[in-house]
């Protein structure tokens, strides 16, 4: 990092009619930008009939071997504004522009050259000058449609995606939605981070930034793993000498507003996940030495590239106000999006930074996770802004959630340190392994409880929370920081394993997606001390839609009275302490346990330790003594199963 003076020479010596111009020009844009948004208010609706939208004809591209671009040089505490997926069609302001969602009238795929990335196509999508523009393979289908319809639900319809694989472009195409090949003959599965797939994926960005500034567009490039929430072309427009635009992996605010972050105090990498480019002589020099970085050494990954090449020289800032700062080559004009609303994925779901400072958030982008791809997706799921098809909440077999109780003594008292979080933690697993088993046993998907922690979990050792982050003790946690939703929703050998088990995520029966016929067909079961009075095992409900059923009852109980209510959509308990023992049969139960042992993940890292990491036990309590503590050796490094 270069501190000195890549200021060039003359910048403070403007003259005054440069300071009008620029006075009158961000007029116009923001203008231009009411006119816009007036505009599309009025796009109508069109409810898509289909009930499942991820489907799509299948048709086959010829000459798909050829290179198709040319010219080229968790937090939920409020309501979710999100609307069931009615994927409407908008409004068509350009010549040659076709509306977003509208299923193409032709039933055969047009020649592949339809789909070449140009000048003339950017052109028919771009809105005063400006295209939005993510990519990715067949396995991210799903991010991708949530992606375009967030951006349709802001009346937002300058957007194009990059297809990598030809069943992509086929799917997106038959959609509706403005696809372009990429000429990357990717495989169509999930690649997975840091492997050699990935990376690739990382340089094909790099080419697109390459193609599309020549063009002389303004650029918003972005990762699928995100979703916008507000439209952030205003916020952008603010800001009309950057060059460059980009979100960071910052975890300390430096501002508690709307303003950039203070580039001088950003510590965290900037993340090439969100950014901005404005087709500048700057931004288009940085561009290519970016992609000769790349693809002369194979071992750079893109983004860490990136941050190499504008910390070349990095300050003074432009000015005082402004908050832009020179970098690179001292020329370019680069400003840090507020991670506060420009959100990762700690600032947004284990911080709830935007929250704390009263802001509204523009952006999420799924960092700081695990579970890989199936965490990332899970995750915006507990936030209600992942868009899943109409069967995902009306699943067959119906629904089982409960109430899970927790002592106000584990959430409140004494420190925040390990011993006290997996006190609280294992308080909550083993409710969760119940419910689970009941799950199981009734053939119902399991609502997962709301989880609660302590201490946040990172990949390095720490002291609980980040210093200087504004994380709250105790706090509602993503559900990866304990399970590993990546093999909860493995396929494993029914034979070693028994049974599947399916799970939604916390805020499943707040989702405004959820459908009525679901939310009006409940049954609640109030759980009492068998042996009470009026505690008898019975389907008679005693108000409707309540049932009184006894603690600890066996499975064959369990069955008998629950067949009754197997059409009933949603079941909930009153509590989940003792309320089921086990699997009579010793074959099922040990299958069970198979099962839920690799449900759980580890909680990272004690300071100062070699091995740093502490294994959660989902049968912690037949340990005699269990006690949280890092692996002592390196053949205990294992989890317990």
């Amino acid at each position: 990092m270069v501190s000195g003076n890549g200021c060039p020479e003359g910048v403070n010596t403007r003259p005054l009619f440069l300071v009008i111009y620029t006075t009158v020009t961000v007029g116009i844009v923001f203008s231009s930008l009411y006119v816009f948004s007036a505009v599309y208010s009025s796009s109508n609706s069109v409810s898509d009939s289909s009930s499942s939208w991820f489907s799509s004809p299948s048709s086959e591209l010829t000459n798909s071997g050829s290179t198709l671009i040319k010219d080229q040089e968790p937090y939920v505490t409020q309501p979710s504004t999100a609307t069931p997926p009615d994927f409407h069609r908008t409004d068509v302001h350009n010549k040659g522009e076709k509306p977003i969602w509208e299923s193409p009238v032709t039933k055969t795929m047009p020649p592949p050259e339809t789909f070449l990335l140009s000048k003339e196509l950017v052109q028919q999508r771009a809105k005063d000058n400006i295209i939005i523009v993510t990519f990715g393979n067949y396995a991210f289908m799903d991010f991708i449609l949530s992606w375009v319809k967030h951006l349709t639900d802001l009346n937002l319809s300058n957007l194009l995606v990059g297809a990598m694989d030809t069943k992509l472009l086929e799917a997106l195409y038959w959609k509706g939605i403005p696809v372009f090949d990429m000429g990357s003959h990717m495989s169509t599965v999930d690649v997975g981070w840091g492997s050699p797939t990935f990376h690739k994926m990382g340089r094909e960005k790099v080419i697109l930034i390459n193609s599309i500034l020549p063009y002389g567009f303004e650029l918003l490039m972005c990762d699928t793993d995100m979703v916008w929430l507000k439209n952030p072309l205003p916020y952008l427009a603010r800001y009309p000498e950057a060059d460059v635009l980009t979100s960071s992996d910052q975890v300390v605010p430096t501002v508690v507003d709307d303003s950039l972050d203070i580039w001088s105090q950003v510590s965290g990498a900037l993340n090439i996940g969100i950014f901005h480019w404005r087709p500048s002589q700057a931004s288009k020099k940085l561009a290519k030495e970016w992609k000769e970085m790349l693809l002369a050494d194979d071992s750079i990954w893109d983004q860490n590239g990136f941050n190499q090449l504008v910390h070349k020289r990095y300050g003074p800032a432009v000015d005082e106000d402004s908050g832009l700062v020179y970098a690179y080559d001292g020329y370019l004009k680069l400003g840090i999006l507020p991670a506060s609303i420009f959100c990762s994925g700690h600032t947004y779901f284990v911080q709830a930074m935007f929250q704390q400072f009263r802001l509204e958030p523009y952006a999420i982008h799924t960092t700081f996770q695990y579970g890989g791809t199936e965490g990332k997706r899970h995750r915006l799921r507990e936030a209600m802004v992942f868009y899943d098809p109409p069967e995902y909440f009306d699943t067959p077999g119906g629904y089982l959630s409960f109430k899970p109780s927790i002592p106000r003594n584990l959430l409140l008292e004494g420190e925040h340190n390990v011993d006290t979080h997996f006190i609280l933690i294992n308080y909550q697993m083993k409710q969760i392994r119940t419910a689970l088993a009941i799950a199981s046993l009734l053939n119902r998907t399991l609502i997962m409880p709301q989880l609660w922690c302590r201490l946040d979990r990172l990949w390095f050792g720490h002291p609980g929370v980040l210093p200087g982050s504004v994380t709250r003790q105790p706090f509602i946690c993503p559900l990866d920081h304990v399970f590993e939703v990546n093999v909860m929703l493995k396929d494993l050998p029914e034979e070693e394993f028994g049974p599947g088990i399916n799970f939604r995520e916390y805020s499943f029966l707040n989702n405004p997606l959820l459908p009525n016929q679901v939310k009006e067909s409940w049954l609640d079961v109030h759980l009492c001390k068998q042996g009470s009075e009026d505690c008898q095992p019975s389907n008679d409900t005693v108000h409707p839609g309540v049932l009184k059923f006894p603690k600890g009852s066996n499975e064959d109980t369990f069955k008998a009275i629950f067949s009754t209510f197997k059409d009933v959509k949603v079941i909930q308990f009153s509590t989940m302490q003792d309320a089921f023992p086990g699997f009579s049969d010793k074959k099922r139960e040990e299958q069970f346990k198979n099962r839920v042992k690799r449900y759980v993940g580890i909680w990272c890292c004690v300071e100062n330790t070699t091995i740093g990491h502490i294994y959660y036990d989902m049968y912690w309590d037949e340990t005699p003594d269990w006690k949280p503590h890092p692996p002592r050796t390196p053949e205990e490094d294992r989890p317990h199963f």
